[in-house]
């Protein structure tokens, strides 16, 4: 049976919805090898948009790797996972992908992981000694075979803000973009959950990614396309909510595209036939409540100063947080100590800045804040 509403986790086919700007923006930028960095707030749908654009442009000319470093600690282990994905998802068999890694790996020693599950993607595990500064291989990698099979590769690199904490990073971001950038079949689409730390990577021209290529900033999804989305689901299953009703779920999560689909599972469980205002009130504190035991986490090591600062952008106050009043009210110390309180809070990823303006990163935060 088809899922209605998909949240934590990627969502395809029919729980995929608008997007379409950035859908054929993102197509042409794979088929004619535009180098791309998607930058939104997490939870906007990225993995799922180039999952997406992934299926549409595949072909036999057109190889499409996907990766996910969020567990690469350094740049050893970000090589071993690119070398993985690049040669099992260019091959069609396991004789091949064994092939290319004799061929390409020559210089280094490996062994594979194969699971039992055919499901299951096989990775490979390369024996690396200290001494083996140079990663030049691997990250040719992507480019020779592209060279020797006559195609085209997108690499696709989840979370690559992560390369911003590995211990030599400024080096290896500098000897990515230096190798990469000659790359003429091979092309880069790189994006991550953390915006402050993915604006940092490129939109510094003092940092090595500058310029690396176009800019794709998701936007939330206009309020109309959820509405109808979620009004049709309710229908196609013989229960109703109104289109106020959907709005205000959208609208109570901000138009976060995770919280919207999961809210609205919430609501549609609760619902026999008709959607009440006790249903949408009962619903959306089930998500606050099952979102405390990570905001505790978030928050615990925090300073007062830090918890304040956050409390004031929950109570509305999005702009003009060194002004005297709000210092004041929410006992912040100084104006120089409110700019150090948000450089900290970005860092930790707990607020974005858009339109020079302050929001936390989870809208649900600002609710359980309002309630704690």
């Amino acid at each position: 049976m088809e899922k209605l509403f998909v949240f934590g986790r990627t969502v395809s086919g029919n729980t995929f919805t608008d997007r379409e700007k950035e859908t054929t923006k993102l197509v042409s930028n794979f088929q004619y090898g535009v180098n791309t960095f998607i930058v939104s707030p997490r939870r906007w749908g990225k993995t799922s948009l180039v999952k997406k654009v992934k299926g549409l442009t595949e072909n036999k000319s057109l190889k499409v790797v996907y990766i996910d470093v969020q567990k690469c600690r350094n740049r050893e282990d970000f090589c071993e996972k690119l070398a993985s994905a690049v040669l099992s998802q260019t091959a069609n068999k396991m004789e091949e992908w064994m092939e290319n890694a004799k061929n390409f790996l020559s210089r280094f020693s490996f062994g594979v992981n194969a699971s039992a599950d055919p499901m299951s993607e096989m990775t490979i595990k390369l024996q690396l000694s200290p001494q083996d500064h140079s990663m030049d291989d691997l990250l040719q990698l992507p480019e020779r075979i592209a060279q020797r099979k006559d195609i085209q590769i997108v690499v696709c690199v989840d979370e690559f803000q992560q390369i911003g904490n590995y211990p030599d990073s400024l080096q290896f971001q500098t000897e990515l973009r230096s190798i990469w950038q000659h790359h003429e079949r091979t092309s880069y689409c790189l994006f991550g959950s953390r915006k402050h730390m993915m604006e940092a990577l490129f939109d510094d021209n003092t940092k090595p990614f500058y310029k690396f290529g176009d800019i794709l900033y998701l936007q939330r999804i206009p309020a109309n396309y959820w509405v109808k989305y979620i009004t049709d689901k309710f229908k196609q299953e013989g229960k109703v909510i109104s289109k106020n009703q959907a709005l205000w779920i959208v609208e109570h999560v901000d138009g976060n595209s995770s919280y919207v689909q999961q809210l609205s599972w919430y609501v549609f469980q609760r619902t026999t036939r008709k959607v009440s205002e006790n249903i949408l009130a009962d619903a959306l504190q089930e998500l606050v409540d099952q979102c405390n035991d990570v905001f505790e986490a978030k928050t615990d090591e925090l300073t007062a100063y830090q918890m304040n600062f956050l409390r004031a952008v929950a109570d509305g106050n999005h702009t003009g947080l060194s002004s005297a009043k709000i210092i004041r009210d929410y006992h912040l110390g100084s104006s120089a100590n409110v700019n150090i309180i948000k450089k900290s809070l970005l860092d930790k990823d707990l607020i974005v800045i858009e339109d020079k303006k302050i929001f936390l990163s989870d809208p649900i935060m600002s609710l359980w804040l309002q309630r704690e």
